[in-house]
């Protein structure tokens, strides 16, 4: 009898602590297109410029905010030449965040390539969203 109350017992306990949880569902808007512009090296505020710097080696997607601006970062990690690109496939606001898909670009066929690596990346800047960004 003790074993079959504390199993309803801790049924209660489990039902009470998953009370507060839920899983949103992300869904796609139909073509909202925000408007952004992709960055210039040249042109990266000191911090997002700092940030790329760091994690430049290996694959990263991150998001910065400053001042009224949303900055989203990708980064392909180090390649082992030069002649790599990376292409926008999609941003997107959807219900409730934003969608970004890109695409890494290897070198064209016949170009001629220096022995030095490279670490292709993208910096998008558009005016600042509260919604979580989704990379793909």
């Amino acid at each position: 009898m003790k074993k079959w109350a504390a199993g309803i017992l801790l049924i209660v306990v489990m039902c009470c602590s998953l009370w507060g949880c839920s899983i949103e569902k992300v869904r796609a808007k139909d073509g909202v297109k925000p408007e952004y512009t992709v960055m210039r090296e040249a042109d990266f505020p000191d911090k997002v410029r700092e940030l790329v710097e760091q994690n430049r080696e290996k694959e990263f997607q991150m998001t910065y905010q400053d001042q009224g601006f949303l900055y989203v970062m990708k980064g392909y990690g180090k390649q082992e030449t030069g002649g790599y690109s990376i292409q926008i496939e999609d941003l997107s606001l959807w219900d409730n965040a934003i969608h970004l898909e890109t695409t890494l670009l290897g070198p064209e066929e016949g170009e001629k390539l220096t022995g030095e690596p490279s670490f292709p990346c993208l910096v998008i800047k558009m005016k600042y969203r509260e919604e979580p960004v989704i990379f793909e």
